[in-house]
């Protein structure tokens, strides 16, 4: 088996650098065209894989832009044709709806108030009410 693992990394090693020269785009591809790189790959044992990871590979840095200089969000727009970025607290519509939806929580809050006063006011008038005496079991006293 160990004589066959040189063997084995070799044609690993030029499978995944053939592959990716082949799906590299060609104007990522560093130091020589895509063509050389891939003949220099299949001819050139060990020597043209590590060479094509180290030299010929595109570098992320490379492969990751897409956006031409200068990359920013609104790159190609006069200054007063920007869209108007506004703060949310500078926000007029924002702060409307804020006080909006302050006011019904408010309203909602006082109805549940008086309601909650309401079935208070019920339970004290019925422990207030003489019983029949039937059903309730008698209460006790204090010390």
């Amino acid at each position: 088996m160990p004589r066959y693992l040189g063997a084995l990394l070799e044609i690993g090693l030029i499978v995944f650098c053939l592959i990716e020269a082949i799906q590299a785009e060609d104007g990522r591809v560093r130091n020589l065209p895509k063509w050389a790189w891939i003949l220099l790959i299949l001819f050139i044992p060990y020597a043209g894989p590590i060479a094509w990871l180290v030299a010929g590979r595109p570098t992320m840095s490379s492969a990751g832009r897409q956006v031409p200089w200068p990359s920013t969000q609104t790159a190609g727009f006069p200054e007063y044709e920007r869209p108007r970025q506004v703060a949310p607290d500078d926000d007029p519509e924002f702060l409307a709806r804020l006080a909006a939806s302050d006011s019904t929580d408010l309203r909602l809050l006082a109805q549940w108030e008086a309601d909650l006063r309401e079935r208070e006011a019920k339970m004290r008038n019925a422990e207030a009410e003489p019983d029949d005496g039937t059903d309730t079991p008698p209460r006790p006293t204090g010390p």
